[in-house]
């Protein structure tokens, strides 16, 4: 159950930063959970294997790379699903950067609601 709401967390902030970033747009709000759900399996299965084979770009660049590999995984996501597109790679970059920052606050809220319970 915990899952499926940090999934639902995680596409209500899709929604949200496609409305506020100009290169990102999102259909509607199915889309927007077809998002948080692909980018939960690229994330799962695809970013192990490109931090792998970047190993030395991310050590020679202090882990700022890790950044590009997060812009890419949102355009793969882009090319998968056709109601999500992204302009550019610094927009896909961008929108990574907020999206982690705005799921870690809606992730927190989540937490101290369970405390008070």
């Amino acid at each position: 159950m915990n899952q499926i709401l940090r999934l639902l967390l995680n596409a209500v902030a899709v929604f949200v930063l496609a409305h506020i970033l100009n290169g990102v747009s999102v259909d509607s709000y199915i889309t927007a959970i077809i998002v948080a759900l692909v980018l939960a399996v690229l994330n799962l299965l695809v970013k192990p294997i490109l931090v792998l084979l970047t190993l030395p770009a991310t050590i020679l660049t202090l882990g700022l790379f890790l950044f590009v590999i997060n812009g890419l995984i949102i355009l793969l996501a882009d090319k998968f699903i056709d109601g999500f597109a992204v302009s550019s790679i610094w927009t896909a970059i961008l929108f990574s950067v907020l999206l982690s920052i705005l799921q870690w606050f809606l992730q927190s809220l989540l937490k101290t609601d369970k405390k008070s319970e």
